[in-house]
């Protein structure tokens, strides 16, 4: 029997709809971790992650170095990225817009355009000023010493060249990654 699992987050209307075999991921940015996941099965739990140097929260604006919360989607995979791998998510999500336009942090053009790509499942424009390019990546050449040691990154999800290399077997275009 196939069992579809939601998951709510941030507000009512966000949420990702999950059957008992998908997989997905789970980042919790207060214990450090990922958690992929077969529905609600939790298949593995990578350690040591990075995440933005202004913690984890609603974004405010591009350059806030603030990890989002929200349910997202892989939008697109870099392979030949400078930090190894990136796994770019749907950010900024309907619910991101709809905050951001309440608060005035982006007009209502902006909004729009960012309502019209998810409704079209495309990756949103990345270039408002609730900012983009978040994702998951390694570290390229970056100093491992640097990113056990601290939160580095500009809002992205960091993990060693290792970690990223084995996270990526289970991660594709459309993957959902819910931020908490």
């Amino acid at each position: 029997m196939l069992r579809i699992y939601l998951l709510l987050c941030c507000s009512l209307f966000s949420f990702a709809v999950i059957a008992d075999d998908d997989v997905w991921l789970l980042v919790d940015t207060k214990a450090l971790t990922i958690e992929v996941k077969k529905g609600m099965q939790t298949l593995e739990t990578i350690n040591d992650i990075a995440i933005g140097r202004g913690g984890a929260g609603f974004k405010s604006h591009q350059g806030d170095n603030v990890t989002p919360f929200g349910s997202y989607r892989i939008g697109w995979v870099g392979e030949s990225s400078s930090f190894r791998k990136f796994f770019g998510l749907t950010y900024p999500s309907a619910e991101d817009a709809q905050k951001a336009l309440e608060e005035g942090v982006i007009n209502q053009v902006a909004y729009n355009s960012i309502i019209t790509a998810h409704r079209f499942h495309q990756v949103p424009p990345q270039n408002t000023p609730l900012g983009g390019r978040i994702g998951i990546h390694g570290l390229g050449r970056a100093d491992e010493k640097i990113h056990k040691s601290m939160n580095w990154t500009h809002g992205c999800i960091a993990l060693t060249n290792g970690q990223i290399d084995h996270l990526s077997q289970w991660l594709d275009k459309g993957t959902v990654v819910k931020i908490k």
